[in-house]
């Protein structure tokens, strides 16, 4: 009988959780070992060489675990470790990002357009959106805002009040977000505030989610190469680099089953 393989995530912290959520509502046969560095988040203010060090750490371990492909389920790890991590794994596994299905994406449904984004200063910084987009043989305007604060304000539990709300209004009344007619959330932190966005915006805006564009592009190609597992292979499995009870909380939230997380460190 053939053996079906996990499917291996890894992110900072809680918002590699949204393109889990989305990957197993998705694919529910499917196995999900997540990796949470939580020792280390938020990877956004971090340098390119140190987010290169833990996703290659983060590749072992869910090598060992036999994934079958490695999501990376960040944007700021995968525009600095993508394609160093590409290369690590080789064959032993196939290594998705976000950034690739939202440019897919985007080429697919956009011919000519001016679109908003908003991303960890690492991801903006880095330029590959534009990089991608621009390469691409559409008259896509792509208009980029760096939104430092509000990985901290959700990883503290600050989404869906008051607060969170004028915030995320003060970055998006920003003139470089003027006369968009999409925005892309660059961060998987940022579906769980995809509600308060839209409400911003009205119906005038598309709002577009990397976790569902993920999770869409990693079915597709795991049936182009003959992976999909067709019955439920095991128990998800939830690993940490450093325990917190709000990583704890939002994992039972998003999966709604009881969860138990172990504690993985990195650097022993």
């Amino acid at each position: 009988m053939k053996a079906f393989k996990p499917i291996g995530i890894f992110d900072s912290g809680i918002g590699g959780l949204t393109v889990a959520s989305a990957i197993k509502h998705r694919m529910p046969h499917e196995q999900l070992i997540y990796f949470g560095d939580t020792a280390h988040l938020p990877y956004g203010d971090k340098s390119e060489a140190a987010v290169q060090a833990y996703s290659i750490k983060i590749a072992d371990v869910l090598l060992q675990k036999g994934c079958k492909v490695i999501v990376i389920a960040c944007n700021s790890a995968s525009s600095a470790a993508y394609e160093l991590l590409r290369e690590y794994v080789g064959s032993k596994a196939l290594v998705v990002n976000v950034i690739d299905p939202m440019v897919h994406y985007i080429d697919q449904h956009f011919q000519s357009a001016r679109i908003g984004l908003i991303g960890t200063r690492r991801t903006i910084d880095s330029g590959v959106y534009q990089q991608k987009i621009g390469e691409l043989t559409r008259d896509i305007e792509l208009q980029a805002l760096a939104t430092p604060l509000l990985v901290p304000m959700i990883e503290e539990g600050f989404f869906n009040n008051k607060i969170s709300d004028e915030i995320i209004e003060a970055y998006l009344s920003d003139p470089e977000l003027n006369d968009i007619s999409a925005i892309i959330l660059g961060c998987t932190h940022y579906p769980l505030i995809r509600r308060q966005v839209q409400a911003f915006y009205g119906q005038d805006v598309q709002v577009l989610d990397s976790s569902d564009i993920t999770s869409a592009f990693l079915e597709a190609l795991l049936r182009g190469h003959d992976l999909l597992t067709p019955h439920r292979a095991g128990e998800n499995s939830f690993l940490v680099s450093d325990y917190t009870a709000s990583f704890e909380a939002s994992t039972k939230l998003f999966f709604e089953e009881r969860v138990e997380l172990i504690k993985y460190e990195l650097w022993e």
